[in-house]
């Protein structure tokens, strides 16, 4: 362990990663080991396994109930955190019927079972989920600074370079090496009035040179409840836009995270209605401000709309709806309809009790409404575990393609509604939006004479 913690902080030690993984689950099992190692026989043995049977299928159940009926978070948990769920009911049911008859030493051993039981099983849904990658992240502690004061830090060791070697101060090379910055900015809801949190901004390598090229934007949305790190944090996009523009001479799209929220809690749906007129801060205050802060083009041929779960949902409304300013879409994982609760509140709280306005608001709706369309793009990523946002990706990306949007559809192998699933959907989309926002173009590449 003391190498696993060398050198790291331990708010920042990989809660995802075998090393940690490996050690619990080892620990865990080694205690599981001892305490049935205990005092034994044959009906002491049939009732374990008995009662191991019957603790696995309560746990099943349980993951069931809490997906299925009770439905706190509107996704269906995956086929991995029901099986952690019903190990973990198991183990505690193996450790609880071998308490009796123990050694001291052996009851104490089997306490610290049922802790490390329950801090496995925590770890593997954790893992199976991707939400806290690290212990600052799962206490809340993960935070950026403004852009602007990231972006000075980043670019005083390029200033010693520059000065040191001025024949190569707007090299390629010299992008290509570098990271990203990310930091976060306010933006102003000047026409919209929403009451939003803080955005957040990714500048790639080619962006920060002296005379930086005109780089495609990406608007991204995270999901719900959340927040705008959640994107960096969870979703490793700092991490995924690195690796790329690393292959591609510091080139990768500009990522704007604002907050279409207003809080965690919050849900308004991406429309404009009695909770905030969220819609239009991310299509008209939004765009506004990222035209006169950031180096991007005007056209809406460089911009592309992008989230993830309710974030998804809104990038197909308000892409297919507003064309005129996002030339591409990538939904991953979104809804068939925007939701806020059941549909008689969604109804209620977001379309003032319209049952035809909630119905143009679906994105299948808006698509028909708009179609046919000319240059317009959709990416649709799914985990192919998602069960029950699998048959509504599909039924948007249809919707889609007979609205003459040039349409993709992918299903992530082995991953459900998590951020696995936006790993893979950001790596498989980025080609796709570099190709369809010419961000390898030879005027491009092109970084400043």
């Amino acid at each position: 362990m003391n190498s696993l913690l060398s050198g790291v902080n331990p708010l920042d030690l990989d809660l995802v990663g075998l090393p940690l993984l490996t050690i619990l689950y080892a620990a865990t099992g080694l205690a599981l080991l001892l305490v049935l190692l205990g005092p034994t026989g044959v009906r002491r043995a049939i009732v374990t396994v008995i009662g191991a049977v019957v603790g696995a299928a309560v746990g099943w159940a349980l993951a069931w109930f809490i997906s299925d009926v009770w439905d706190p978070w509107g996704v269906s948990l995956s086929t991995g955190t029901r099986l952690w769920t019903a190990a973990l009911g198991a183990s505690l049911a193996v450790v609880v019927l071998n308490l009796r008859g123990q050694v001291r030493w052996r009851r104490v051993v089997a306490v610290c079972a049922i802790g490390l039981c329950l801090l496995s099983a925590a770890a593997g849904i954790n893992a199976d989920v991707g939400q806290f990658p690290t212990l600052r992240v799962a206490l809340g502690l993960a935070s950026y600074p403004p852009l602007d004061e990231a972006l000075a830090a980043a670019q005083a060791p390029d200033a010693q370079t520059r000065a040191a070697h001025p024949d190569s101060a707007n090299a390629t090379g010299l992008a290509a090496e570098g990271t990203g910055v990310v930091g976060t900015v306010s933006i102003p809801a000047t026409e919209s009035g929403f009451a939003a949190r803080d955005a957040l901004v990714y500048l790639p390598p080619a962006a920060q040179l002296p005379y930086p090229p005109a780089l495609p934007v990406v608007e991204m949305l995270s999901g719900q409840p959340g927040s705008p790190s959640d994107v960096f944090t969870a979703g490793h996009l700092a991490s995924i836009l690195d690796t790329y523009s690393r292959a591609h001479s510091g080139l990768a799209p500009i990522l704007v995270v604002p907050d279409q929220l207003g809080a965690p809690g919050n849900n308004p749906m991406c429309v404009d209605s009695a909770l905030g007129n969220s819609a239009s801060y991310l299509t008209i205050d939004v765009p506004a401000w990222i035209k006169s802060h950031l180096h991007v083009p005007a056209q809406p041929a460089g911009w592309t709309i992008a989230g993830f779960s309710q974030g998804g949902t809104c990038s197909i409304q308000l892409g297919a709806a507003h064309p005129q300013v996002f030339s591409t879409i990538l939904d991953i994982s979104g809804e068939l309809v925007p939701s806020n609760g059941s549909e008689a509140h969604t109804v209620q709280s977001g379309f003032g009790g319209s049952v035809s306005r909630y119905a143009t608001a679906a994105p299948t709706a808006i698509l028909a409404a708009h179609a046919p369309y000319a240059g317009l793009g959709a990416i649709f990523v799914v985990g192919d575990d998602d069960i029950r946002f699998l048959p509504g990706i599909r039924a948007v990306a249809d919707a889609a393609q007979r609205a003459g949007v040039d349409t993709h559809l992918f299903e992530s192998p082995g991953t459900a509604h998590d951020w696995h699933t936006v790993d893979y959907a950001w790596t498989t989309a980025l080609p796709i939006i570099a190709a369809r926002t010419a961000l390898l173009a030879p005027a491009m590449i092109a970084m400043t004479q």
